[in-house]
């Protein structure tokens, strides 16, 4: 449970407060850390003391302690030296070890517990009763984020974000696949989206310039129970996907601001398919040449002004006019009826959204 790192890391601060020498060998006879060379021979006298009824002994000079994990034995303990204190400062580093063992067996346990409650694994009675067993508030806001990353490229991704949530043991960090990293943000009081944005940008501002170019961050809204925290992640992730339809340019989507994107995003692709041949007869979209299309997308930019729209495309109104009839006559749709302006903006929403969905037939 514990990594090999943080069980050296802990014997050589230890080491070098009490100048001792530590060993921690597993009940299988493998030295797992350690802060002296050749303490493989001390593996059969560790495997030895594993049957052992005593708690602790002196073997080879050496001070040996079990390390319990609610009561399961997991390491042996050495402590070398020729202090007169060995045998206290050996009992402080089984403490320390065997809080390690609790600290991260409960942080495994809320990382389960949370992955399970995403993915709606959990009966409404098994949220309650676990969250109060793990000591974690009920009725709370939070919101989760998602960041999305090229995780196979990096590989520590997961822990510079939770670099940014450290100390702050209400809100968790985890991964429930190999690109997705889930945040579950608690809010305090008084805290809204504007806070769920800033944190957004600091996040994303973590894979600046590290050549992680494609990051996407999604969150969803703010739920005030712990039971709809599944909620909020469901519409992280359709924010997700909505946001790289329809706002490829950003890296950042909120719910909360999908728009009539988030509408798109739930019909079924049969309709869809209805509604562009009604649109477009037997054409796409795709089938418009450039200019068609850059007029097209810059007249919706300027909100329909024919007089700004022909400014910026550094051409003649009459010009403007002529290639909007003609795309009138192609479709039937007058870009200038707000009406049909708003058809012809939903038909290209929907085409995209078509495209996207194909991709992922794939």
């Amino acid at each position: 449970m514990i990594s090999n790192q943080i069980l050296q890391n802990t014997i050589d601060g230890l080491k070098g407060i009490t100048r001792n020498d530590l060993c921690i060998i597993d009940i299988e006879g493998s030295v797992l850390a350690s802060t002296f060379p050749g303490a493989d021979k001390y593996i059969g006298a560790a495997l030895t003391f594993v049957d052992s009824p005593a708690d602790s002994q002196v073997v080879q000079g050496c001070q040996f302690f079990k390390v319990f994990d609610e009561h399961q034995l997991e390491y042996i303990l050495l402590a070398c030296g020729e202090a007169d204190d060995v045998y206290m400062i050996g009992k402080i580093a089984t403490f320390q070890i065997q809080n390690l063992l609790v600290a991260y067996k409960e942080r495994f346990d809320k990382d389960n517990f949370i992955k399970n409650l995403l993915l709606d694994n959990l009966l409404l009675v098994d949220i309650y009763n676990r969250a109060k067993k793990l000591r974690i508030d009920i009725n709370v806001p939070r919101a989760v984020y998602i960041i999305e990353t090229n995780r196979e490229k990096e590989g520590n991704e997961l822990e510079k974000v939770r670099s940014i949530f450290h100390g702050k043991n209400r809100d968790f960090v985890t991964a429930v696949d190999e690109r997705n990293i889930i945040v579950v943000r608690e809010l305090a009081e008084g805290e809204g989206y504007e806070q769920l944005e800033a944190t957004a940008q600091v996040i994303r501002g973590l894979f600046t310039g590290s050549g992680n170019k494609e990051v996407h961050i999604a969150y969803g809204t703010i739920v005030k129970e712990i039971k709809e925290v599944s909620r909020s992640y469901k519409e992280a992730r359709m924010a997700l996907d909505v946001g790289k339809i329809f706002f490829a340019e950003k890296d950042i989507v909120a719910y909360s601001t999908l728009g009539i994107g988030r509408l798109i995003y739930q019909l079924p692709i049969p309709l869809c398919k209805m509604f562009i041949k009604e649109i477009f007869g037997g054409k796409s979209p795709d089938d418009f040449d450039e200019e068609t299309l850059v007029t097209i997308n810059k007249f919706f930019e300027n909100n329909l002004n024919v007089s700004e729209t022909s400014r910026q495309l550094y051409i003649h109104r009459n010009t403007l006019v002529y290639r909007l009839d003609k795309l009138q006559k192609s479709t039937g749709l007058d870009l200038r009826v707000f009406e049909d302006a708003i058809t012809f903006k939903i038909a290209l929403m929907v085409v995209k959204y078509m495209k996207y969905m194909e991709t992922l037939d794939y």
